[in-house]
């Protein structure tokens, strides 16, 4: 083969390499707002291991941050279970008595919304909470 036809023959299969790819799928966007300072927030978490807070660069989060968003997003999503999650059954759940952090989650399925002190709560919800916190402070450099 001559070198042109090499060059050209190995950049078209670059290309068609590259054309396979895509962009990571994102796992979740959190909206969070409150009564405190710092408590507006949103956040983007994505499957490759990234997250963005309020819409700023993809900084990079730690393996277990991302084991720990691909379970809540299965959990919220009802992947794990038999029945569907509370995504695919848009929960939304009223604050409770002096409520201070709200959330807005939304998935692939659906999305659901809570308050710190709503009432009923999966197991999920707490642990969105925790994670956004985590990668939030962790992560972005905020304060909560």
């Amino acid at each position: 083969m001559r070198p042109a036809a090499a060059t050209l023959a190995g950049l078209v299969v670059a290309a068609a390499l590259g054309a396979c790819g895509g962009p990571p799928a994102d796992l979740f966007l959190v909206e969070r707002e409150g009564s405190i300072p710092g408590a507006r927030l949103t956040l983007l978490v994505s499957d490759d291991g990234t997250a963005r807070c309020n819409r700023g660069k993809a900084l990079p989060i730690t393996s277990a941050q991302i084991i720990d968003a691909r379970d809540v997003a299965r959990a919220l999503n009802g992947e794990d279970e038999e029945h569907d999650g509370p995504a695919d059954e848009n929960l939304r759940l009223q604050p409770g008595p002096g409520s201070i952090l709200r959330y807005d989650v939304r998935l692939e399925d659906g999305s659901v919304a809570f308050s710190d002190t709503s009432r009923g709560q999966p197991q999920a919800f707490f642990e969105v909470a925790k994670l956004t916190r985590d990668i939030a402070k962790d992560v972005c450099g905020l304060a909560r």
